[in-house]
């Protein structure tokens, strides 16, 4: 019983450690900008390995510089309410849920009807819809692995809500935005701009930060089908919404 109490002290107390650790990550980011996330470090590496070369596009660029196009249409794109919520959107959340359980049902409704039809193709697993905020996409991919667990996804949560306490939106956005992937080794708005668009992300139309936005869920699917009729249809709905979003 003792060695049992004590193993479950220590896995407390290296619970709390790691938490101490986001802390003090956190907190210095404050003041310094992250050289690098867990995600482009994992994805440099799976790139390298496959190719031989290192890719890794990025330059990173103060909130004041950022431009104002490209911060409203991601968050017309990404998170509507990021504002507004504390760094979780329980109405995204419940949305995303509500269309998950329908994709199922639907998912196997057809693979019922399948089962008797035996020339009929196999049926697709349905699309996953997330609900994640910016905050919670940051939280992710600067700390965090691609695996989909209950424990990865508290963990989430609580670097999400350090995040918002510690950093606050202007901050997040701005890490954001110079981390986040728009294709393959390409990481930021800079780079982005500079790779599609072959100048400086200031100078972005309202419509280029539009289809740069829409990008993000899967940039690199986007960056090999540019002609997209999608792309160019959503791009259309986001720029007609930059107006009425509220920058932080």
């Amino acid at each position: 019983m003792k060695s049992l109490l004590r193993l479950l002290g220590l896995v407390l107390l290296a619970g709390l450690s790691l938490q101490l650790y986001f802390v003090a990550r956190i907190a210095a980011m404050i003041v310094l900008n992250p050289e690098s996330t867990t995600f482009q470090r994992s994805e440099a590496y799976l790139i390298a390995k496959r190719t031989g070369t290192l890719k890794w596009h990025q330059q990173w660029v103060p909130y004041s510089a950022l431009p104002d196009n490209l911060k409203r249409a991601v968050i017309a794109s990404e998170d509507a309410s990021f504002v507004e919520h504390d760094g979780v959107d329980m109405a995204a959340l419940e949305k995303a849920w509500e269309k998950n359980a329908q994709a199922e049902q639907r998912a196997e409704k057809s693979a019922s009807r399948t089962s008797t039809q035996r020339t009929m193709p196999a049926v697709k697993a349905p699309k996953i819809v997330g609900g994640s905020t910016i905050t919670q996409q940051l939280a992710k991919n600067l700390f965090l692995s691609g695996e989909r667990t209950l424990l990865r996804k508290g963990q989430e949560l609580v670097l999400t809500l350090l995040l918002e306490s510690l950093l606050g939106k202007q901050r997040i956005l701005e890490i954001y935005l110079n981390s986040v992937e728009w294709g393959e080794g390409i990481f930021g708005a800079e780079a982005a701009a500079q790779h599609y668009y072959r100048k400086s992300a200031a100078k972005l139309t309202a419509y280029e930060a539009a289809r740069l936005a829409v990008m993000l869920p899967r940039p690199r699917y986007f960056e090999t089908h540019g002609n997209s009729g999608y792309l160019a249809a959503r791009a259309g709905t986001i720029t007609a919404r930059m107006g009425d979003v509220e920058l932080p």
